[in-house]
């Protein structure tokens, strides 16, 4: 039997016009013959092998890359040389945009699993936003997007314990998974269990003592990476008491 990544390719190969993420990108708002000519254009697909590197901090701003399927992570190095993973890409997000200021990518770009990209090149995109007010207007919401998924991700390092932090990052994934359409009760960590840690600001045992410690309380089911949120609201209530005593905190 084929598996769901084969699939997923095989039913996607149409293009933009096929693809179950178009709502979420940047032909959203094309009638069919302008979305033709966009996907003949601009756009080309590939696979990414899980622990690929896609592109790496420094390298020259020429292609921005829309994830398709998979997922994966961002990172730099330390001053001493380890990695510091700075965030985690799902379906439909925009990879490469930190560069647009610079010309120059920031930081370097990893899959965490197999995955597949569309290419958008840069430059051919932009004379497209100038002709297509639609394009343009999608291209700015999924800018938009990033800065909201960038204010998300401090609200969660803003958090004060191990607890919150992991309770409020289980949250934002299974907010993101529903606005895709699948499951927001049951899914799989792609990172690591050490990634997760590095993105948190967490050592590994802490992740793992505090997953186990969730998993006690019976506010989620645990297998390895696999994830069942078995009390949704008892998880909400982890983080906003987490959250209270912060602001007790700073009010005294």
């Amino acid at each position: 039997m084929a598996s769901n990544f084969t699939q997923s390719l095989s039913a996607n190969r149409a293009g933009c016009a096929g693809c179950y993420l178009r709502h979420f990108c940047l032909s959203a708002d094309l009638n069919d013959a302008e979305t033709e000519i966009f996907s003949s254009h601009i756009v080309s697909q590939r696979r990414v092998p899980k622990g690929e590197i896609l592109f790496r901090a420094g390298d020259p701003l020429d292609t921005l890359f829309i994830t398709r399927l998979g997922s994966f992570k961002s990172s730099v190095l330390n001053e001493n040389g380890s990695e510091q993973v700075t965030d985690f890409h799902m379906t439909g997000e925009v990879l490469g945009a930190e560069a647009i200021p610079t010309g120059y990518h920031i930081c370097t770009v990893t899959a965490l699993e197999d995955s597949e990209i569309c290419s958008l090149r840069y430059r051919e995109l932009e004379a497209f936003c100038d002709r297509d007010l639609k394009i343009a207007r999608q291209f700015r919401l999924l800018l938009g997007r990033k800065i909201v998924a960038a204010h998300q991700n401090l609200l969660i390092l803003g958090c004060t314990n191990s607890t919150q932090l992991l309770a409020s990052f289980l949250l934002n994934l299974a907010r993101k998974f529903e606005a895709r359409g699948f499951s927001k009760s049951e899914f799989v960590l792609r990172m690591t269990r050490g990634e997760l840690g590095s993105f948190l600001g967490l050592k590994l045992e802490t992740v793992s003592r505090t997953l186990t410690h969730f998993d006690e309380l019976n506010l989620i089911e645990i297998n390895q990476r696999h994830v069942r949120i078995i009390n949704l609201e008892g998880l909400k209530a982890v983080a906003k008491e987490s959250g209270r005593a912060k602001r007790k905190t700073s009010q005294e």
